[in-house]
């Protein structure tokens, strides 16, 4: 069973982060809203984990963020891509295509 854990952790760790910079392309958004959507996709988040996560690839440069000021809520970060890593992101979306097709084609 440990095998199976510690596979998962792996694999997921790098799916994650693409799925997070790939909701972030999208427009600012705010870490709740990252959360929620990789939660409806049944990839289960804690909060606890999301905000170091966030912090190290703003840390590499891959994203920044920037403060909402509201009447309702107190300020909020909000995240965006840096334009270098859009272009990355547009290179992960065609490796993670080839990788899937590839898998699929072996798996099924």
């Amino acid at each position: 069973m440990w095998e199976a854990e510690k596979i998962t952790t792996q694999m997921k760790k790098w799916i994650l982060e693409y799925l997070i910079l790939s909701i972030i392309s999208k427009g600012d958004v705010y870490a709740n809203d990252i959360i929620k959507k990789l939660k409806d996709a049944n990839m289960i988040v804690v909060e606890w984990t999301m905000y170091p996560l966030l912090s190290r690839l703003k840390s590499e440069k891959l994203l920044e963020y920037v403060w909402v000021e509201s009447v309702q809520w107190p300020p909020r970060k909000y995240y965006r891509l840096t334009k270098r890593w859009q272009e990355t992101l547009d290179v992960m979306h065609q490796v993670w295509k080839w990788l899937s097709d590839s898998v699929n084609q072996i798996v099924n």
